[in-house]
């Protein structure tokens, strides 16, 4: 299947037309649809040698709240080979006790970094999540992984006004100016899902402290977090949740802090995770991405992973 994205600049009248990119959805074999099994909230990907990696959260039921996180290798990017199990739960009644699901990787002083999702409450009727941040490190990205003593990394504020004051989820990372940029999306207390915005927190090392930006949010809405350096700034994309002005887009910041709209975009991946080479370089060279996974969605099965490509046109994702 080919979908087209559609990407249209709010430019002046001209000025140089902005092009369009396709996506085109493919099999991510291995990891795909399955009967009674979900694999959702895919990490962005890496390589290493000669095979990609990715996590990603896993379980039986729908959503990610009674998860896993698990972890798959390809030499292609389309044909997978699930490994097993990155990180269980956690110690029951603790803050992770319930889940750890949307998983992320960073790689930093010759390390990998895997950031999660942790909750303490057990889905069922009336389910309220109280989600935080952890990190756990490994020497090799195929573990084992060791969780940090000082976790959780990222809790939700305790000021009620706060974006992020009911839960924190989703960390997507990047290596910017010296230091580990940790973007991330919150809730409000008495706030719906729909209602999430994104956040930054800034660490001089990979273990934290992360800092909150003392402006967040940064992106008033987005209940998936996707960025990615792009020359010397940052491009997010936004998907389908938050204010009508913002959803479906591409937005740039060259300070990482201060984002636009720049493009508006007709269809959109879930939950994607990127293949981002420049990602931890901090080279100011990052470029569009150019493929990954995302939620895949199709009857009689539960969520699932998928490949998607994109096709883009010479002038680009985001021309600045």
């Amino acid at each position: 299947m080919v979908l087209s994205f559609g990407f249209i600049s709010h430019v002046s009248a001209g000025d140089p037309p902005i092009g369009s990119v396709k996506v085109e959805y493919s099999d991510a074999t291995g990891i795909g649809a399955e009967k009674g099994v979900m694999r959702r909230d895919p990490s962005d990907v890496i390589k290493i040698d000669d095979l990609y990696y990715v996590w990603y959260s896993k379980g039986n039921i729908s959503p990610g709240y009674d998860a896993t996180v698990w972890y798959a290798t390809s030499t292609d990017g389309h044909q997978w080979t699930e490994k097993g199990m990155a990180l269980d739960k956690g110690q029951p009644g603790s803050w992770e006790g319930a889940s750890v699901f949307t998983p992320n990787i960073m790689i930093a002083e010759g390390r990998y970094w895997l950031f999660y999702t942790g909750t303490s409450k057990e889905f069922g009727k009336g389910f309220n999540p109280d989600s935080k941040i952890g990190i756990a490190v490994a020497d090799s990205p195929d573990g084992p992984w060791k969780r940090l003593s000082s976790n959780p990394a990222i809790t939700n504020s305790k000021d009620p006004a706060d974006f992020d004051s009911h839960l924190i989820d989703d960390a997507c990372l990047i290596v910017r100016d010296g230091k580990y940029w940790l973007y991330y999306k919150g809730r409000q207390l008495g706030k719906e899902p729909g209602q999430t915005k994104m956040g930054v927190a800034i660490a001089e090392k990979p273990e934290g402290p992360y800092v909150k930006y003392q402006d967040n949010p940064v992106i008033q809405g987005n209940h998936e977090v996707a960025v990615w350096p792009q020359g010397t700034g940052v491009a997010a994309l936004i998907g389908s949740t938050g204010p009508k002005e913002i959803i479906k887009s591409i937005h740039y910041s060259e300070d990482g802090l201060n984002f636009q709209k720049t493009h508006d975009v007709h269809v959109v991946p879930r939950a994607g995770g990127t293949y981002r080479p420049e990602a931890f370089t901090d080279s100011n060279t990052g470029e569009q991405p150019q493929w990954g996974v995302h939620i895949g969605i199709r009857a009689g099965f539960l969520p699932f992973i998928e490949r998607f490509d994109l096709i883009t046109s010479a002038t680009g994702l985001v021309d600045q």
